[in-house]
């Protein structure tokens, strides 16, 4: 069965978050550094903070309540204001004629800063932002959501995003197609299938 939909994370899937997160992360990584609580690289924290929310991070480096707090009141309140560029590919998806929904996890006006900046809500039939600090629900919650409210099989659905243990999971879960966009080909050992340009979706979609 043709696939009819796409749906697509955000960050490190439209756009590289380096690119401008070293910048937007600048005020908690401050903050991390003069607690003095992480003792172990700094730069590992960095990364992962580019990679996976930061309830994830905090968890993983096992930081203190009141680092989570801080970090917790300055993150909820950052956006981005330059532009973004997205990944040079990215007009291959916008090309493509399947129904598009964006689906990111992360603070609210966060997410929407850069959603904003990125200028996508015209590419998007929907675009939700899963916030951990708000509420629990998860993305696996919101692709049943738009799986059951559109009426699509399962069969007709293809996620597309490079965390295999976030959007890649629970599309699994619920049945629908995935798969791993990643710029560098070797990450993630050897998750198949992936892509490393959008341009490749094509013979994914018949």
């Amino acid at each position: 069965m043709a696939i009819k939909a796409l749906i697509i994370d955000l960050d490190n899937t439209i756009y590289p978050v380096p690119s401008i997160g070293e910048e937007l992360f600048k005020p908690f990584f401050d903050v991390l550094e003069e607690s003095g609580e992480y003792e172990g690289d700094l730069d590992a924290v960095e990364q992962d903070m580019m990679r996976i929310p930061f309830q994830k991070v905090a968890k993983k480096y096992k930081f203190s309540e009141q680092l989570k707090q801080q970090g917790d009141e300055i993150l909820r309140n950052l956006k981005y204001e330059k532009d973004i560029p997205p990944f040079e590919d990215y007009k291959e998806l916008q090309a493509l004629p399947q129904q598009k929904f964006l689906v990111t996890t992360g603070y609210t006006n966060m997410q929407e800063s850069k959603v904003e900046k990125l200028n996508l809500r015209n590419d998007f039939a929907e675009v939700h932002i899963v916030d951990p600090s708000k509420s629990d629900l998860t993305k696996k919650d919101v692709f049943r959501s738009i799986v059951e409210r559109y009426k699509y099989a399962a069969s007709e659905v293809l996620v597309i995003g490079d965390d295999p243990e976030s959007e890649l999971k629970a599309g699994r879960e619920l049945g629908l197609g995935t798969v791993l966009y990643a710029k560098d080909d070797t990450a993630h050992g050897n998750i198949s299938p992936r892509i490393t340009h959008f341009g490749q979706l094509k013979e994914f979609l018949a």
